[in-house]
């Protein structure tokens, strides 16, 4: 696609946009009108949202990011200002695990790992951000934060996971309340057991270890479920707001954790 922002055109950024969640976002904004700033670590899968996109009528650019890297963000938002202009909606979807490993065995690099991708990174993102949205004309936007079910309650072994998903919760409160004078919303949306790549070991062999010791087949939910969860927050005007979502799978052990 080519050529900048229509007046009637609404700009997203997406990370973490080539698998999962982020590409279930990604394909469900462009099916409600959005031109869809596809962001990832993998060219060739950010491709293939385009793609998948582009078979029923969606418009996106694929800009490779790795979010952990801060230069990386500078370069993909400098895409956004040059190409429209303006940004209406910014998905911070990307994030990494961890091994499942005692706290004391974890190595530092890891634990920054973790830090630098769901933390640093969607702070960086959001930045960038708020610097478009206050200074476009008409102003504001919306940002939207993936959180997790483990940003209430953790699993064992997942310290780095756990501690950022928390944080998350934090940062998502601090920007809806600065963001609020200038007409930004935002929000959150924690997602149980979508059913992507990255859950697939939920569902396979014994499972997955339990807080009990034990490990058990989780149920997983269709990932278009998240991504049209995404959707419906990001088509409210911007004098409503959806705080905080959860969207999980209705049999998987959360609530009372088992």
């Amino acid at each position: 696609m080519s050529g900048g922002a229509t007046t009637r055109e609404k700009i997203a950024v997406v990370t973490g946009a080539g698998t999962g969640i982020g590409r279930s976002a990604a394909l469900a904004l462009m099916a409600t009108g959005f031109t869809v700033v596809l962001a990832g670590r993998r060219p060739e899968m950010l491709d293939e949202t385009a793609r998948l996109g582009a078979e029923t009528g969606g418009k996106s650019v694929c800009v490779p990011t790795d979010v952990s890297e801060p230069a990386a963000i500078k370069a993909l938002f400098a895409v956004v200002r040059e190409r429209f202009g303006r940004l209406d909606l910014l998905f911070n979807n990307a994030g990494v695990g961890a091994p499942a490993v005692p706290i004391e065995d974890l190595p530092y690099e890891t634990w920054k790992k973790v830090v630098d991708t769901n933390l640093t990174g969607p702070f960086l993102c959001i930045q960038e951000a708020v610097r478009i949205m206050k200074a476009q004309d008409p102003r504001g936007g919306r940002i939207i934060n993936n959180g997790s079910i483990s940003a209430h309650t953790p699993r064992p072994r997942a310290v780095a996971y756990t501690s950022t998903k928390h944080a998350i919760t934090g940062l998502t409160k601090q920007v809806a309340l600065d963001g609020r004078p200038f007409d930004i919303c935002c929000g959150q949306i924690d997602i149980g057991n979508a059913a992507t790549p990255l859950t697939e070991r939920m569902a396979q062999g014994q499972g997955v270890l339990q807080p009990t010791g034990d490990s058990m087949v989780e149920s997983r939910m269709d990932v278009a479920h998240a991504g049209q969860a995404v959707a419906y927050m990001a088509s409210l005007p911007l004098d409503a707001n959806v705080l905080f979502m959860t969207v999980m799978a209705n049999q998987m052990p959360f609530v009372g954790r088992g």
